[in-house]
């Protein structure tokens, strides 16, 4: 009498029913958050005509720059897309920079109404922005930087510092004081011990605001509407999108195509700082 022996081979996988249907619901749902991306860009792709055909049709045979022509030579988009990157890239520097540096103050040290600093920062999150834009419209005027760079970079600040303080607070905490401590016997000052070994550490966590607080600011379109009155070199590709939405019949493929570009550097900023992001989303720092 012979018994069958059963081997797995080295290497083989078998997958249970709930992981493979976890796996399908993950691809699902990654299709259909891909899926509007792919028609905008398709439809940036259209020729004019297929673009304003009844017949919505998920591919063409015939595709066309056309419409990223009009969105380069119709409007100084170029320039616009700097004052983007310029406003973006001055919010993150900045906001990081002053979140690290309260996230620490706030955890490490002990003061007095150091609790209700923290509340307000809670507070001041739940405050909607456009309850605050026609005050902040008479504080930019007041300061003489309407249709300036200055009145769309210092609002983002504002309302990029409270999440980022809030979160990067967790960060510092997760930091022992013994690390500190030993630091300081080996000779290390307070500053060094902050940048050269702190810093680093929650690194992961200033990825993770600075992805929030770099696509708030890309994608603006109150502030920009509001603060930029007449000086249109100041404008940003928001404001861009206005000229192809038109009376008569909006020029789509001028929209799509637009919206395509701005796209682009969300998409790069994700995939140079996609490791640091998982990391800093978990909250991961190691001892």
């Amino acid at each position: 009498m012979s018994f069958a022996r059963t081997t797995r081979r080295p290497g083989l996988r078998i997958r249970r029913p709930g992981r493979l249907a976890a796996e399908a619901l993950a691809l699902a749902v990654a299709v259909l958050v891909a899926f509007p991306l792919y028609w905008m860009v398709l439809s940036a792709l259209k020729p004019a005509g297929e673009v304003q055909s009844a017949e919505a049709r998920p591919w063409t045979l015939t595709p066309s720059l056309d419409s990223f022509r009009r969105v380069f030579e119709q409007q100084d988009f170029g320039r616009y897309f700097l004052n983007s990157l310029l406003v973006a890239g001055t919010v993150v520097l900045a906001s990081a920079l002053v979140a690290f540096l309260a996230a620490t103050a706030v955890t490490r040290f002990r003061f007095r109404f150091r609790t209700t600093l923290l509340i307000m920062f809670l507070v001041a999150q739940m405050v909607p922005i456009e309850a605050l834009t026609i005050p902040l419209f008479f504080l930019m005027r007041d300061f003489g930087q309407l249709n300036t760079l200055g009145s769309l970079i210092l609002p983002h600040i504002a309302f990029s510092l409270p999440f980022a303080i809030w979160m990067l607070r967790g960060f510092v905490k997760a930091v022992p004081e013994a690390l500190e401590e030993a630091a300081e016997l080996d000779g290390a000052s307070r500053t060094r011990f902050l940048w050269q070994i702190l810093f680093p550490l929650v690194f992961p966590g200033l990825v993770a605001t600075s992805v929030f607080s770099f696509i708030s600011t890309w994608n603006d379109f109150l502030f920009a509407q509001s603060f930029i009155i007449s000086d249109t070199s100041q404008s940003t590709p928001p404001m861009a999108l206005l000229v192809f939405f038109k009376t008569d019949e909006n020029d789509w493929g001028g929209i799509m195509a637009a919206s395509t570009v701005m796209t682009v550097p969300v998409l790069v900023f994700f995939v140079l700082v996609q490791r640091r992001l998982v990391s800093g989303l978990g909250g991961a720092v190691k001892d």
